[in-house]
């Protein structure tokens, strides 16, 4: 019997050598980039450089393929495994691709977090400008049921539904970002979803190789976008302020229209410690991180490096008094650094009705003399115990809410 002629198909061509060519090149100068950082002062800095490197591309890879104009749907690429933007330990992130002249429904139900928020954002960071944030607001400008669900539609001026709250897009609108914040770590996660009203009900266009070819391309930019950016965030904004030092509170640049933030950075010996001092906000948010030089938050599952009003011991006298070191100083409010000597320190208020006037202060004092700087020390004492059941809570709660 012979044998009928072979066929020969398009798939059965060799694949394209150099598809991902542009992102094995930005893999590499990222590489180089972080490799070569001028900050790094021991093997802690310099690992948790090259884990930032993994979990940036895993991001821009996921945000590149998740990318689609005509269908777009909400996904996070900040999160405890792709850090980024110093961000917040008590905030989920999500994103969605927007443009000017779309229609897009946002749908969902109100969770029993502090804060629920919404920014459109046009433009992009460097040491000048930050991104117009001219639509951001919180979920207080919605009509929510009685049972949680709520309804918004953005578009151009005039396209809102009738009954339905409705948002201009500003000129150049590229991201819809929505943030979820916890003050409490147990309270209830909510729902959310976005789809454009003008194309629902269609398919996007398959991706051939043309559109992967594009993909490949567009991660290689995002990557080395999202290290130049973060890496020279702390250069044009921290740095130059003086250390061991927190900035008045001012409303955030390019950020929430009801948040307020105080910044700095630490540079400490292994036997010297910080003690914050601040009010208890009556803001329904109101946190204290840490983060690292690569302008990413510390470990905040395992270790204490933040802390929010919820969280956090408060004195008699209505003050949140808090202990950043690296040695423990045996108080409940302790900040970790987790063995970095510089770093940076950052405070948010969030969901505020007036503006923040009562900041923090800021005093290095050694590790042996953190009792004689808080004032009801013995209030703020915890044992090896104690200490390992607030890791635990923190633990958990962490658990609960990324499974929520």
């Amino acid at each position: 019997m012979t044998a009928p002629d072979a066929v020969t198909s398009p798939v059965d061509a060799a694949p394209p050598a150099d598809l991902t060519a542009d992102l094995a090149d930005a893999i590499r100068e990222a590489e180089r980039r972080i490799a070569t950082a001028e900050f790094i002062r021991s093997e802690v800095d310099r690992a948790e450089g090259y884990t930032y490197l993994a979990q940036c591309v895993q991001a821009i890879m996921q945000l590149a393929w998740a990318r689609n104009h005509s269908h777009p749907y909400l996904v996070t690429a900040t999160g405890p495994w792709t850090k980024m933007g110093l961000d917040n330990p008590d905030t989920l992130y999500w994103s969605a691709d927007l443009e000017p002249d779309g229609h897009y429904l946002i749908r969902g139900r109100r969770g029993t977090t502090a804060d629920l928020s919404f920014q459109v954002i046009a433009g992009h960071y460097d040491a000048d400008t930050v991104p117009n944030g001219d639509t951001a607001f919180d979920d207080r400008r919605l009509t929510i049921g009685a049972d949680g669900t709520f309804a918004f539609t953005l578009g151009p001026a005039g396209a809102g539904t009738p009954g339905t709250d409705h948002f201009v897009l500003p000129d150049g609108a590229t991201t819809l970002a929505v943030r979820e914040v916890y003050s409490d770590w147990t309270a209830t996660r909510g729902s959310i979803a976005i789809e454009r009203t003008d194309t629902v009900g269609t398919a996007p266009v398959e991706a051939d190789m043309a559109l992967l070819r594009k993909r490949y391309r567009v991660a290689a930019k995002m990557l080395l976008s999202r290290i130049d950016t973060w890496f020279n965030f702390p250069k044009w904004f921290y740095l130059d302020l003086p250390v061991n030092t927190l900035t008045e509170p001012r409303q955030t640049p390019g950020g929430l229209a009801t948040q307020y933030s105080s910044v700095g950075h630490f540079d400490l010996a292994d036997d010297q410690a910080i003690v914050v001092t601040v009010p208890k906000s009556a803001a329904p948010y109101q946190g204290f991180q840490l983060g690292s030089l690569w302008y990413i938050s510390l470990d905040y599952v395992h270790h204490q490096t933040s802390l929010n009003s919820h969280q956090a011991q408060v004195d008699p006298d209505g003050m949140i008094r808090m202990v950043v070191s690296h040695n423990d100083p045996g108080v409940a409010n302790w900040i970790e650094t987790t063995g970095r000597t510089r770093g940076i320190m950052q405070f948010r208020w969030q969901r505020v009705d007036e503006p923040v006037t009562e900041g923090p202060t800021a005093v290095v004092v050694g590790l042996d003399e953190v009792a004689d700087h808080l004032l009801f020390h013995d209030h703020n004492v915890i044992d090896a115990d104690g200490w390992r059941q607030r890791i635990a809570a923190r633990q958990r709660a962490f658990a609960d809410r990324m499974l929520g």
